[in-house]
């Protein structure tokens, strides 16, 4: 029994030191840190097509962008919230208040939420041509 007892003490002491070295490794490894994220609701992704972040308010009386914050652009859509009218309206609002065609604007995330990202196809338009267009629905 002594022998037993002798063998295990020494099999968890040193299981515990080899344990005990590879955390500290781990904590002594470096941390990269990633760059600061841009807070810009219109940005171009790493392909080039330019994202829209879209803070949608469906069931509106008439169409509007109603604000541009930091979490994204307020846009009110006078489309019931059921089926993708919104969705499809949205995008129809869109197309018309960045003037392009309807086929260059899509919706790419958030099909069913209200936070949603519209997605222009690269090369139709710039980012500084898209905030001048929306700032200039926002004052109208």
């Amino acid at each position: 029994m002594y022998i037993i007892n002798t063998y295990m003490r020494r099999f968890f002491q040193i299981s515990s030191s080899v344990m005990s070295k590879s955390k500290s490794k781990k904590a002594a490894a470096p941390t990269t840190q990633s760059p600061a994220p841009n807070n810009d609701p219109i940005q171009a992704d790493k392909n080039g097509n330019i994202c829209i972040r879209i803070l949608a308010k469906p069931g509106a009386k008439n169409n509007g962008i109603t604000d541009i914050s930091t979490e994204g652009v307020g846009v009110q859509i006078a489309a019931p919230p059921s089926e993708g009218e919104a969705n499809a309206e949205l995008v129809k609002y869109l197309s018309k208040v960045l003037q392009l065609r309807k086929s260059d604007v899509s919706l790419d995330k958030g099909s069913r939420s209200r936070n949603k990202i519209v997605m222009v196809s690269k090369g139709v338009t710039t980012m500084e041509a898209i905030k001048e267009l929306i700032q200039k629905e926002i004052d109208s």
